[in-house]
């Protein structure tokens, strides 16, 4: 039971520290969408989709007016579309993503997720296919997100995939010019992608997930800022502890919605995601929890040990207040979603090199950064390569969510709008890695994932 002092201090941060529920996320399974005549498959999955989630915004909107929390997102992940699609009499897949995109709009969610392959080992036909269309997919849906595994622990990194996304991102930029490239921040490359993940543009619905599920994304940058400005100079065990006091209470909160919507659903709930989500708005950002540890500006010398403390804090204190925590769960550093990530960016005190350290202990990686429109795919691909190395050596998750701003150079900014931002263009560093990337096969998985 909830004491009248938590419920006070959850009023309070919800009207003065930002704290929300950032996603309702319904996964949902399209295993048994697949037909060989595309049109029929493509019926099956929207009439499946309609049916399951044509309640979710209304129970969302329900929720939020009878607790007081705000749900900023309603969202929908399908099974990776490349296992229903391909056994259908189709190469292109974008029939199926137009879909989606219908089904979005029908049911009013504000993304879906799915446009998906796990490609780590290697490729099938179907996943080819997929591949190939995610550019005009991207381009002609509003809803959409693609996301692509090309690597993992266990298997290695397929360096033909990431030479590939390379020249796909690229692809779809300059298709998506009109809007500064932003298709691209519907695209992520991961390594070790979580099956359960309710947060886009990486959300899909495993194949290890039910039929059906809810699964819930916290948020509350700003309430971590506040607990740890009001601490001032403690030591770390103790700053630690609090932030871990604060993260239990969000967490709290979030499965009671989740586990409150499912019930209403009549869906089976699934897991909270605890990670921190900045937002544009002021006071919601992860950097200035770190400037509020002592950094003068995020991205100085001592930003990744105090990024790595508060991440462990976090997913310590979700633990805690939930058997099923999930998802990615920790600190998010999306550039363009962070106004202090962009302020530390225009000062010179952030670059691409000190996000790729700080991807090392934060929840997934290099998230929402602008490149110049210039930017080749091959270089594009080498930095995923990196990414997808950290993730495969210290067995976590990590992620590239690259936007090459077409036509725009260092210095500049693409507006995106709304939670994804305004992100400043960072330089890429000029030398090339062309020759590494091309050389094509898979990098072998480390020793230590030999645990069987």
């Amino acid at each position: 039971m909830l004491t009248m002092q938590e419920i006070l201090e959850t009023i309070k941060m919800v009207q003065e520290e930002h704290l929300d529920i950032r996603t309702i996320t319904m996964g949902i399974s399209l295993r048994d969408c697949g037909h060989p005549d595309t049109e029929a498959s493509c019926g099956r999955i929207y009439d499946k989709i309609t049916r399951l989630a044509g309640d979710l915004v209304e129970t969302g909107e329900v929720i939020s007016r009878k607790y007081g929390i705000p749900i900023v997102n309603k969202r929908i992940a399908v099974t990776p579309v490349t296992l229903v699609a391909e056994c259908s009499n189709t190469e292109n897949y974008l029939p199926f993503a137009n879909t989606l995109d219908r089904a979005a709009a029908a049911t009013g969610v504000n993304f879906i997720g799915g446009f998906s392959a796990m490609v780590q080992k290697g490729y099938t036909l179907g996943d080819r296919r997929l591949i190939n269309s995610i550019p005009e997919a991207i381009a002609a849906t509003e809803r959409v997100c693609a996301s692509v595994n090309v690597a993992s622990t266990k298997a290695g990194i397929n360096m033909d995939a990431v030479l590939q996304m390379g020249h796909v991102i690229k692809k779809t930029a300059c298709l998506t010019e009109n809007r500064q490239g932003a298709g691209c921040a519907r695209i992520v490359v991961f390594a070790n992608a979580p099956e359960d993940n309710p947060f886009m543009a990486g959300a899909f619905h495993g194949v290890g997930e039910p039929e059906c599920v809810i699964n819930v994304g916290v948020s509350g940058p700003g309430v971590v800022k506040n607990v740890v400005k009001r601490l001032g100079a403690v030591d770390f065990g103790t700053l630690a502890e609090e932030i871990k006091k604060t993260a239990f209470k969000v967490t709290r909160m979030g499965e009671l919605v989740g586990r409150t919507t499912a019930n209403m659903l009549g869906v089976p709930f699934g897991i909270v995601d605890i990670s921190l989500a900045p937002t544009p708005a002021v006071g919601d950002s992860v950097a200035e929890i770190l400037e509020a540890m002592g950094l003068e500006r995020c991205g100085t010398h001592g930003t990744t040990a105090a990024l790595a403390l508060l991440n462990d804090a976090i997913k310590k204190g979700g633990a805690m207040a939930s058997s099923y925590v999930g998802g990615l769960s920790g600190a998010f550093i999306p550039v363009s979603e962070d106004a202090g990530m962009i302020r530390a960016v225009l000062d010179g005190a952030l670059g691409l090199d000190k996000l790729e350290a700080m991807t090392c202990v934060c929840s997934v990686g290099l998230d929402m950064v602008a490149v110049p429109g210039d930017t080749p795919a091959e270089t594009i691909a080498a930095i995923i390569a990196d990414q997808s190395a950290i993730g495969m050596i210290n067995q976590k998750t990590t992620a590239v969510r690259i936007i090459p701003a077409c036509g725009k150079s260092v210095g500049d900014k693409v507006e995106m709008g709304g939670l994804l931002g305004s992100a400043p263009v960072m330089a890429v560093n000029p030398f090339s890695a062309a020759d590494f990337v091309k050389r094509g096969g898979r990098i072998p998985a480390p020793v230590h994932s030999l645990t069987n």
